[in-house]
């Protein structure tokens, strides 16, 4: 028996109806237990396309469709969310719009040593401590982190997590933000700076974090650094030799410290330490990839948090001799 044309009308709905069986019964299968993945507020194109990255949806478009038909395009929930087996589709839409999630939270300080973000990770008692005992080659390799030492590449801010989730998760974050928000400054960076490496400029950064007390300073204490540098002056900076001393240092900086000759001693070496001191914030970042137009060459505290920042020699001991040895 020949069918008529109109078997086509008929049939077309009815695979779309088992297909739509199919998908809503088959879980999505994950790479991993538990899988933790992040939501960033956003479109629900967005939360997929976030989902996809994270190796959860084979097909964003498949999923979209499904929020949209069932009513729930617009209640997904940022937070962090970790899946301990798979989910089939109407599951996943369910945990991600009822706010199934954890909102424990660590603060990467602007400042910190890599010693001191560690010593953090491992005091927070919602984290699954896995980096414990990991040499630093093999935190760095586990993150996707390229350089040789971990120091000043994780970029302060408050990273939210599920309860139980790996402290390199967190760790992998945090790089992978100040690599972001780095490489975008280095971007639009003022002409004529004295770094061969973005690594270089990082590195100045962090010596800006710790040398500032008055945040309005720092675009000309990266002048000062950044003019010395020009010069082939040695930078003198204290706390380059107080992290190269490491836990040898007192809390008090003697004048041996400033002769004896280290890697982070940067008044018996000229140029950049060898690596970062710290982790900078976003502010000297930019101070140092902006720093201001000056011929400024010297600073001496004041004793207030500011700085007197000075041209000359002469200019720098009158300040010093003001605002030091009163």
């Amino acid at each position: 028996m020949r069918m008529g044309p109109g078997w086509k009308v008929f049939l077309l709905p009815a695979l779309i109806a088992i297909w739509a069986v199919y998908y809503l019964a088959i879980p999505y299968p994950i790479s991993k237990a538990p899988l933790e993945f992040t939501l960033e507020q956003g479109s629900l194109k967005h939360a997929a396309k976030q989902m996809e990255d994270a190796g959860i949806l084979g097909n964003s478009f498949a999923f979209v469709m499904l929020a949209r038909i069932m009513g729930k395009s617009s209640a997904i929930k940022a937070g962090n969310y970790e899946l301990d087996h798979p989910l089939t589709p109407l599951q996943l839409l369910d945990r991600i719009t009822s706010g199934d999630f954890t909102q424990s939270g660590i603060t990467v300080v602007e400042g910190w040593t890599f010693k001191e973000l560690r010593k953090a990770l491992e005091a927070n008692p919602d984290l699954r401590h896995d980096s414990t005992g990991l040499p630093d080659a093999d935190l760095l390799s586990r993150i996707g982190a390229a350089q040789s030492s971990p120091e000043g590449l994780f970029f302060p801010d408050t990273y939210y997590f599920a309860k139980g989730q790996s402290d390199i998760s967190v760790l992998g974050r945090a790089y992978v933000m100040m690599t972001k928000k780095f490489e975008k400054e280095w971007e639009g960076r003022s002409a004529g700076l004295p770094f061969s490496s973005p690594y270089e400029a990082l590195t100045l950064a962090s010596i800006v974090e710790k040398e500032t007390g008055k945040a309005a300073d720092r675009p000309m204490i990266a002048a000062v650094f950044a003019n010395r540098l020009k010069l082939g002056m040695k930078l003198q900076t204290d706390p380059t030799v107080i992290y190269g001393l490491g836990d040898s240092f007192d809390g008090n900086l003697r004048k041996k410290d400033l002769l004896t000759d280290q890697p982070y001693n940067t008044y018996t070496r000229v140029g950049l330490p060898p690596t970062p001191i710290a982790m900078p914030g976003l502010k000297s970042i930019d101070a140092v990839l902006h720093p201001a137009k000056s011929g400024v060459l010297y600073f001496v505290a004041k004793g207030d948090g500011s700085s007197v920042f000075s041209n000359s020699l002469a200019e720098h001991n009158r300040a010093v001799n003001r605002y030091q040895k009163k």
